[in-house]
């Protein structure tokens, strides 16, 4: 059974997501599981630091933007909207090139926040990058009627 309030595909999300971070750093959603999100970000200039690992930044970028969809997808985007509270990434394993995966899972969808649970991999699926994001859901209001829904 999907979890998802709204349905969608990796094709219009990636569209909706052109002139942004995720386009910049070259972030592509890949596949919507009736319980996951699933993407990838190439390691490469885009996304590196000056010693050539995966910059953490990165990581972090990939994980808000897969738990944000995600817990924006669960919503009535009419009625609601989902919001960064706090993240947290623990970085496990180093990344020089080639791509990185993520895949979020809720921990929790609530009427007033949700919690994400994002693991970050490589090509050979060892675990890059842990990361847990926990969300504000919101009423949309006038104020707020200006952000693009998934």
């Amino acid at each position: 059974m999907s979890i998802w309030f709204t349905q969608t595909t990796p094709e219009f999300l990636n569209r909706g997501s052109q002139n942004t971070l995720v386009a910049h750093l070259g972030m592509q959603i890949l596949e919507i599981g009736d319980d996951f999100l699933r993407a990838r970000m190439p390691v490469d200039a885009r996304t590196i630091q000056p010693a050539g690992l995966l910059h953490g930044g990165a990581s972090a970028s990939l994980a808000e933007t897969l738990g944000s969809i995600g817990a924006n997808l669960c919503v009535d985007p009419t009625q609601k909207l989902c919001v960064g509270l706090e993240i947290n990434v623990n970085h496990i394993h180093s990344v020089r090139a080639g791509w990185v995966y993520g895949v979020a899972r809720p921990l929790h969808i609530g009427a007033a926040t949700q919690v994400w649970e994002i693991r970050i991999s490589d090509e050979q699926e060892r675990l890059v990058a842990i990361s847990r994001l926990t969300l504000m859901v919101l009423d949309r209001t006038p104020k707020l009627n200006n952000w693009r829904a998934p």
